[in-house]
């Protein structure tokens, strides 16, 4: 009471003073404004923290446990939990708990259906979709949730605030109190609503940097797939070289050797390089094929081995069933006790033997073994081992057959002898190339976006920066323009057949650098492969400073260079392209740059040109040629024309070469020069061949005439169904095949030489006939003359131009292949006879048939009649 009587009186004492209680209020008030702006602090260094967590590199469930003490410094939170929350799903999981009543053990990774959880009241706040504050009983009973012992102790306190994605419930955090003196306020509820979207957005953060990372580690682990595959290509591809090496080098031996002894000791140095052959012999049936002599044996237990009667060894197992045999020690002995072969010699720890084969008919085996347990034979060693056993027993029937025709054939071999060391030299400098690529392959350290030989971007980085420089013209934002430079060196190839690719990979580094040398810093040269480079040239006024540039390219090329000791004086020919609206990507750019770089070859190489509309109406008409030649083959527009194969000594007509002819609708009559590039181009050209083929059989069905022969290119030859489908032209039109023949080049041969010998040999059984065109161009045919069913060889009209002139190389190189002929039966047909010396010239040589425009020029079947 005096209390309150003296505040009264001082407050009537005057209305100057204050009095006791405004200034207590004025206290209360500062310790409120202090208060407030202490847990402002505190809650915006909880903000900052819980950011920084979202940021850092701790697991999930540290993250969550250090902003679970983040909210114990902001209210009692003892005991809390986080659940995220999938409505589509309709599924929860318990990323975060912790509680001291409750021992429940949350497994963040489990999710859990909302039909696991009828009585939750967690599952009820997130429905709810609003914070829920007040005793759990209380807020069950508000809810309409049934009490449920399996989801805990109800709690004093239980305060719980959903998380918001989007307007959408994802998640929530809950705190709740069993102790009956601490509870949580509207503050409290206000607080944790403000922190729990700040969690959220941790989560999100924490949620992305985890997917981000496993994307990373996927593209790791991808491209780590992709670089063992790339190693295993390269193992792979140095496999195949070191197999294309033997096999050249067998091919070599059957002309090379000096003797049969020779050969074999070769073979088996060729065989050492592919597999461990320490212990190798090849063994032939002689006689009546009733005795085995051993031609070739080096062996380190059996040092000799002498002929013997066929028995029942080993080699007489792989004799008598055609098939090679792998066997270990296990497997000997088990074909032994099986009475299948008998032990003879020193017994082998793993032996490998292949059949020879001639003509398919077994006639030896080659074997290689070993005698250590160290030392095993593989599937993939009987793989090799017969592979290259098929190309030993072809070289084998070679050389046997010049060794009982050696008298006859000494020019010939001379000949032979001569490209054999030509070849093996060039043999020798690929292998050196080769060589160098795979070192300069294992020096690679960005081949993503850089070219691995020079070191310059590569396409990708070029067109990926063309583009840039497109849309940065499209917008308009630069007052300068741009133009891209294509450059191709002039006679490259010349200088890779003369000289070698190293010398040529030594030609490129060079020619990159004085490239780089002579451009701006700011522009970029790109390698694009082969042998063609391009320049990006930035920022530029016009025209005149891009060709100002291709001639100071041009100068800089043209000094000589020392390559591998020797000087060469390379050029360059140089297409430009400037940028115009019309360019919608770079690639168009590239492709009117390197159709001016070809004009500029055409005009005589060593210059620059730039692409202009002429070009551009080049490029209109090669695709309006195209657009005509499918309407040329829907129309069948394509007719043959006979050109006469005829007996040089009396004129005697024995045949025709069927030649190709476009009826064109507006231009007339077009031979194949005019548009057989669009069609190959274009892939057409194989739908043109079998019309004609058809004309043919036809124009054949009517009129008799001799043989005619169809031009067959490697393309058609390789598909599988070529001979089903020739024969069954000619059965349909009831045409006898034996007046029809194929004429083939060599590359058709040796592209797939197995699938190639089943061809002609399916042909020949039904009586089509073939003939190996432009013969004497090639490197390879002559040993392969002996191995597949060639009935005529067409001399190429180059030697038959030097006929009659101051070639006397023509002359000789003709003697040979005449000779050879004679030899092994094969008709010879001289191509290209135009004046009545290189007839004469022929008569004398021996040569039986010609062809030319000296006894006729290709005509239609009607100017026949």
């Amino acid at each position: 009471m005096r209390g309150k009587a003296s505040a009264r009186s001082l407050g009537e004492a005057g209305t100057d003073t204050p009095t006791a209680d405004s200034a207590g209020s004025a206290l209360a008030a500062a310790q409120a404004r202090i208060a407030s702006l202490q847990k402002s602090e505190r809650l915006q260094q909880a903000l900052f923290e819980i950011a920084d967590l979202a940021g850092s590199d701790l697991e999930m469930q540290d993250m969550l446990r250090r902003i679970h003490a983040v909210v114990g410094g902001l209210m009692y939170a003892e005991n809390c939990y986080i659940v995220q929350y999938d409505s589509e799903r309709r599924s929860v999981r318990f990323l975060y708990f912790a509680d001291s009543s409750d021992p429940y053990v949350a497994d963040p990774e489990h999710e859990i259906p909302e039909d696991e959880l009828p009585n939750s009241l967690t599952i009820a706040l997130l429905h709810h979709g609003a914070p829920l504050r007040g005793p759990s009983e209380v807020i069950r009973e508000t809810l309409g949730v049934p009490r449920d012992s399996s989801h805990g102790p109800d709690s004093e306190d239980w305060l719980g605030v959903p998380m918001h994605r989007d307007g959408r419930v994802c998640g929530a955090i809950v705190v709740q109190s069993y102790n009956r003196q601490v509870g949580y306020s509207d503050e409290d509820r206000a607080l944790l609503a403000y922190v729990a979207q700040h969690i959220l957005t941790a989560l999100d953060r924490k949620h992305a940097r985890a997917e981000l990372e496993q994307r990373v580690e996927e593209r790791t682990r991808e491209l780590q797939q992709a670089n063992r595959e790339l190693q295993a290509e390269i193992v792979e591809r140095q496999r195949a070289e070191r197999l294309q090496r033997a096999l050249f080098r067998i091919a070599e031996l059957s002309i090379t050797s000096e003797s049969l002894e020779r050969f074999y000791a070769e073979v088996h140095d060729i065989v050492g390089d592919l597999l461990y052959a320490r212990n190798f012999y090849i063994a032939l049936l002689a006689g009546e094929s009733d005795m085995i002599e051993f031609a070739y044996s080096v062996d380190e237990r059996d040092a000799k081995r002498v002929p013997r009667k066929v028995g029942h060894g080993l080699t007489e197992y792989v004799l008598r069933t055609g098939k090679p045999l792998l066997a270990d020690r296990a497997r000997i002995e088990a074909l032994a006790a099986e009475g299948e072969v008998q032990i003879i010699g020193t017994r082998s720890n793993s032996w490998l033997g292949v059949p020879l084969l001639r003509e398919e008919a077994v006639v030896g085996v080659i074997t290689v073994q070993s005698y250590s347990p160290a030392i095993t034979f593989s599937k993939r060693d009987q793989e090799l081992l017969t592979f290259v056993a098929y190309h030993i027993g072809s070289g084998l029937a070679r050389k046997q057959a010049q060794e009982r025709l050696k008298g006859a054939h000494v020019e010939l071999e001379r000949r032979v002898e001569e490209r054999t060391r030509e070849l093996a030299a060039a043999n020798d400098e690929l292998l050196s190339q080769i060589g160098e690529r795979v070192r300069a392959e294992r020096r690679l350290t960005h081949q993503a976006q850089h070219d691995a030989l020079t070191g310059l971007p590569n396409r990708s980085q070029l067109l990926e920066r063309l583009g840039a420089a497109i849309a940065r013209a499209r917008h308009g934002g630069e007052k300068k323009t741009f133009a891209v430079l294509f450059l191709d060196l002039d006679r490259f190839k010349l200088v890779n057949d003369s000289v070698g690719h190293a010398v040529g990979d030594e030609l490129l580094i060079e020619t990159g650098r004085r490239i780089v040398a002579t451009v701006r810093s700011e522009d970029m040269v790109a390698r694009l492969g082969g042998d063609e480079f391009a320049i990006l040239v930035e920022s530029i006024d016009g025209l005149p400073m891009a060709e100002e540039l291709a001639n100071r390219i041009l100068g800089a090329l043209g000094a000589p260079v020392w390559v591998a000791g020797r000087e060469l004086f390379p050029t360059a020919s140089i297409g430009i392209a400037l940028w115009l609206p019309r360019y919608r990507s770079g690639e168009e750019m590239l492709r009117d740059a390197d159709a001016a770089m070809y004009r500029a070859k055409g005009a005589g190489r060593d210059r620059c040109i730039v692409f202009d509309e002429v070009m551009r109406e080049e490029a209109t008409r090669i695709l309006d040629l195209e657009a005509d030649l499918r309407r040329a083959i829907n129309n069948d527009a394509f007719e043959p024309h006979y050109q006469p194969i005829i007996h040089i000594t009396d004129g005697t007509v024995v045949g025709h070469e069927a030649l190709l002819r476009w009826r064109h609708e507006r231009r007339g009559l077009l031979a194949p020069g005019e548009f057989i590039n669009v069609g190959e181009d274009s892939g057409l050209i194989e739908q043109v061949d079998w019309l004609l083929y058809a004309r043919v059989i036809s124009d054949m069905a009517r009129r008799d005439t001799g043989y005619v022969s169809i031009n067959v290119s490697p393309r058609h030859f390789r598909s599988a169904d070529f001979a089903d489908r020739l024969l069954g032209l000619l059965e349909a039109e009831g045409m006898d095949p034996a007046r029809l023949r194929i004429e083939i080049t060599e590359v058709a041969l040796l592209d797939d030489a197995p699938r190639a010998l089943r061809t002609l040999r399916v042909l020949r059984q039904q009586g089509v006939l073939a003939q190996l065109d432009d013969f004497g161009t090639g490197f390879s045919a002559l040993s392969y003359l002996h191995h597949f069913p060639i009935e005529c060889l067409k001399i190429d009209r180059s030697f038959i131009a030097g006929l009659g002139g101051s070639q006397p190389e023509s002359v000789a190189v003709i003697r040979a292949i005449l000779a050879l002929a004679v030899t092994l039966g094969i008709e010879t047909i001289a191509e290209g006879v135009e004046t009545e010396a290189q007839r004469d010239a022929l008569v004398q040589l021996g040569c039986v048939y010609g062809q030319g425009f000296l006894f006729g020029r290709p005509a239609a079947l009607t100017q026949f009649d």
